[in-house]
């Protein structure tokens, strides 16, 4: 199985909070750290990963809807 990093984060929590939407939708992820970040509170670096086949569909749900 190949992993593809969709997005990378400042503060652990925000990729695990990304992670819980795309498992709501079936989506299989993992979060890695990838630092030690600042520490202010905030945690460390993460990565967000899913399978390459999820990668176009995760991007679009994570994406900001477009205004008409």
């Amino acid at each position: 199985m190949t992993w593809t990093t969709i997005r990378t984060t400042k503060a652990r929590w925000e990729a695990e909070f990304m992670g819980q939407l795309l498992e709501s939708h079936s989506i299989p992820n993992r979060v890695l750290s990838i630092g030690l970040g600042i520490y202010c509170g905030q945690g460390s670096q993460a990565a967000l990963q899913v399978r390459s086949q999820d990668q176009w569909t995760a991007r679009l749900l994570l994406s900001p809807q477009e205004d008409d």
